[in-house]
């Protein structure tokens, strides 16, 4: 039974990849608004209906790999270490992820991942969802925060700046990355710029919020 479940989830994910690559490829080549959900899954090769029971909208196909990662700040503060603060928590979540070269923070080797940020950048409706993933993270991040301390206020203000500290590392990703500058190096970069970011977070939210 476990071998057949897992099987079954690999199929799940094959087939969901192959709709994505269909997704970005047609879009990259045509516009995202000139193109159909029936056109992409002939693509694809599955019906209409399965690329919905997938991905829910022809957008969420295109962005599904950011959506896959919106809660992964306010993971990093329900996993982290007793006596542990919030900041050093993503901090060391975020040089993690670099260090693995993580697409979902613009360390992108998949020229497809490069296709995706150029149509979000060109299509309102794609940079809509881009804004609607970020209020997400950021009230996920506040629930967690406010779960420890009882304040919602002050943990909605904790939540926007560290996740405003986050977002704006990866769009700087984003930007070298679609100049062509060298992964590595980039990397590098921003490894060093994550300490100065999450440094001058740290100075106003020292010890925040604490964790016995």
């Amino acid at each position: 039974m476990t071998e057949e479940l897992g099987l079954r989830a690999r199929k799940k994910r094959q087939t969901a990849s192959r709709i994505w690559q269909a997704a970005v490829d047609l879009c990259s080549e045509r516009g995202f608004d000139h193109v159909s959900v029936a056109e992409i899954a002939e693509a694809a090769e599955v019906s209409k209906m399965t690329v919905f029971n997938y991905f829910g909208t022809k957008e969420g196909v295109i962005v599904s790999p950011v959506e896959e990662h919106v809660g992964d700040a306010a993971r990093a503060v329900r996993e982290r270490q007793p006596g542990e603060s919030a900041v050093t928590a993503l901090r060391g979540q975020f040089l993690d992820q670099i260090n693995g070269r993580d697409p979902s923070i613009g360390l992108a080797g998949d020229p497809r991942a490069l296709k995706v940020r150029q149509l979000i950048s060109e299509t309102p409706t794609l940079a809509h969802r881009m804004v609607s993933f970020h209020m997400t993270g950021v009230q996920l991040l506040a629930d967690a925060l406010a779960e420890e301390t009882g304040d919602m206020l002050l943990a909605r203000v904790a939540a926007a700046q560290l996740i405003g500290a986050r977002n704006a590392l990866i769009v700087e990703n984003h930007r070298r990355t679609l100049d062509g500058d060298p992964l590595d190096e980039i990397a590098g970069d921003c490894a060093a710029a994550a300490e100065r970011v999450f440094d001058q977070v740290e100075k106003g939210l020292r010890g925040y919020p604490g964790k016995n």
